[in-house]
């Protein structure tokens, strides 16, 4: 007995872990890389788990958070007492080592984590192949005999026992942590805490019991701990827990009228271990005996050996995560397909393939393309007499009629500013002298649409557009990095402006470049000479107008005589106000008939009113 004692009192010299010893994890082995103590944002505490490596393995430290390393005697000889066990279902306990001013102990760690973090994952667990009832069987009898160990031990009691302290590793047995130490980690109240303990604080073996019985609901069911269909809030179960009042304590639901006889004997094993009164509890002795002859007779008459079934259960599991794989596989693709979708959209497609590549583009001069600038003519007037969400559904309308059309034609869509619209063709992807004539074909078909054009909000008013197109070089490249824009440099791109905002309502205004571009293709266009037209920043030049194709396959509308701009804003103001008065002539003609057919009805008027507006006004 004093060599014992004095062996227990040797703890130091060979149960601390120097600090040095405790290596940081590869990447590879974990993406927790760190030892560093970081404060816990929830609270006053810090993080009481992190993982490291001693001797060649993976550890966790659990942070001793009452303790600032001056343990006791009596802690002296728990602890001793961990250092001792070892055994199949329990975690080793490594001794303890000080980081900074904090105590932790080294614990083995398992890769699949926590007993809770299983039955949660009902993905890559699933209850029809993995997680079947035979599994279940089997994980309550690792508990068990992990349990039936430690009480058997000079430890004795677990006193935190529940589906947290309970860990899986890669073979997925499960093992028993966090055992033991209660003088250093005292027992906290909570779902797995027995009645008498929530009464009483205290450990014991028979409330080792009761916290086994929660756990064995929690692994037949899968659902939250102490689940009951009737009560949800933590601390109202407690309470009920603790009063232990009725004839019936109140215990989480686990129905025997809806089970087989297989599972009957386990149901009726798992409620004997809540029983209010200790004495009527099983010890872990009994219920390993009860589970090794299930589990035996399980075999028995399935014919199965244990590895047959263990087998048979890992290659479910191989084929459920194969389907898994390719579920999420199909998943990563329609996203990253949908992505791609979304870049094409905002970028050219070789500028998305380089992005994604290289991650960068390099910008690129050419020596020809041919570019497009259209706007709304009066589109502020029309902005005075719209609401803004009346604008946006006039553009959008508009604009997804054009984007439309883009898609028919070798062209590249640079952006959108308020009423004004911006093409290009012959970049990012040259296409000889096609530019031009895809760049003309297009406008002809933007033009010829909006001849038949007409506003939701403002019916019969005609909507007039600008269009200039002028061809050259100019250079181009992906400016920004947040919201990144693939823009256009060069006098080209001005000229192009410039020959948009001297043009006409309803009209495509053209360069002499684009027409010389044009003589050069087979293809046939008509156009007109509009003459000498001053083009600021380039002085006069001769312009011209596309006036169709010699097939004559457009229905082109007739543009407006007026070339005066301030009268045109004038009689669009004017051909908008008169609309609108009509509509709201229209408008006291039905409310006025609304009226008289309910005076004939003997329908009281602001009934009427009432059921035909709304109503609110009325209040």
């Amino acid at each position: 007995r004093k060599y014992r004692r004095d062996n227990e009192r040797r703890w130091k010299k060979w149960s601390h872990i120097p600090p040095e010893e405790i290596l940081p994890l590869e990447t590879s082995e974990t993406s927790h890389v760190s030892l560093k103590i970081d404060e816990d944002k929830r609270g006053d505490t810090t993080q009481r788990l992190r993982q490291g490596k001693y001797d060649k393995k993976v550890v966790i430290l659990k942070d001793l958070k009452n303790s600032d390393g001056n343990f006791s005697e009596k802690q002296k000889v728990e602890l001793n007492k961990l250092l001792q066990i070892d055994y199949y279902n329990l975690t080793k306990f490594y001794g303890t080592v000080k980081i900074d001013t904090m105590i932790f102990g080294v614990i083995e760690y398992c890769e699949r984590g926590s007993l809770r973090d299983v039955l949660n994952d009902k993905i890559s667990y699933p209850d029809g192949t993995f997680m079947d009832w035979e599994f279940k069987i089997s994980v309550m009898y690792d508990i068990a005999k992990g349990m039936s160990y430690l009480h058997s031990s000079r430890t004795e009691v677990h006193g935190r026992l529940k589906s947290t302290n309970c860990v899986v590793d890669n073979r997925m047995v499960v093992k028993i942590t966090d055992f033991g130490c209660n003088s250093i980690l005292p027992p906290r109240k909570d779902l797995w805490t027995a009645p008498e303990h929530l009464r009483h604080a205290d450990v014991s073996q028979k409330g080792d019991v009761y916290s086994y019985g929660i756990i064995a609901q929690e692994i037949i069911l899968r659902k939250e701990t102490f689940y009951t269909g009737h009560c949800w809030d933590n601390k109202e179960k407690l309470h009920r827990v603790e009063s232990g009042k009725g004839v019936k304590p109140f215990r989480p639901d686990l129905s025997l009228e809806t089970v087989g006889e297989r599972q009957m004997e386990v149901y009726i094993l798992v409620k004997s271990c809540w029983e209010e009164d200790p004495e009527k509890r099983p010890d872990f002795k009994k219920i390993e005996s009860t589970l090794a002859k299930i589990f035996s007779n399980y075999h028995g008459q399935t014919n199965e050996s244990y590895m047959d079934t263990l087998i048979r259960r890992l290659q479910l599991y191989s084929r459920n995560l194969e389907h898994l794989v390719e579920e999420r596989t199909e998943l990563y693709k329609a996203e990253r397909d949908r992505a791609d979708r979304l870049n094409f959209m905002l970028l050219p497609r070789p500028v998305v393939k380089s992005l994604k590549e290289t991650g960068l583009v390099e910008p690129e001069l050419f020596e020809e393309v041919t570019i497009y600038f259209s706007d709304i003519v009066g589109f502020t007037t029309l902005c005075k007499y719209s609401t803004p969400m009346e604008v946006v559904d006039m553009l959008n309308d508009i604009y997804k009629n054009f984007d439309h059309i883009l898609d028919h034609h070798d062209v590249y869509k640079v952006e959108t500013i308020g009423d004004a619209y911006m093409v290009v063709s012959g970049l990012p992807k040259r296409n000889g002298n096609r530019h031009a004539v895809d760049i003309s074909m297009m406008a002809l078909d933007i033009l010829s649409f909006m001849g038949s054009f007409e506003l939701r909000h403002l019916p019969g008013l005609p909507v007039w557009i600008r269009i200039g197109i002028h061809s050259g070089p100019c250079a181009a490249g992906v400016v920004g990095i947040k919201m990144p824009r693939y823009c256009l440099f060069g006098d080209t791109v001005n000229t192009a402006s410039r020959m948009e905002s001297t043009g006409l309502p309803l009209r495509i205004h053209v360069s002499g470049s684009t027409i010389n571009i044009l003589k050069r293709t087979d293809c046939q266009f008509q156009y007109e000479v509009r003459g000498e037209t001053y083009l600021k920043g380039r002085g006069t030049e001769i312009t011209y107008w596309l006036t169709g194709t010699e097939d004559k396959k457009y229905n082109l509308p007739t543009p407006p005589s007026v070339e005066n701009q301030q009268r045109l804003q004038d009689d669009l103001a004017e051909m908008i106000t008169n609309i609108l008065q009509k509509r709201e002539n229209e408008g006291s003609k039905m409310q006025e008939l609304s009226r008289v057919a309910s005076y004939r009805s003997g329908t009281l008027e602001y009934l009427q009113l009432v059921s035909t507006e709304n109503s609110a006004t009325y209040l």
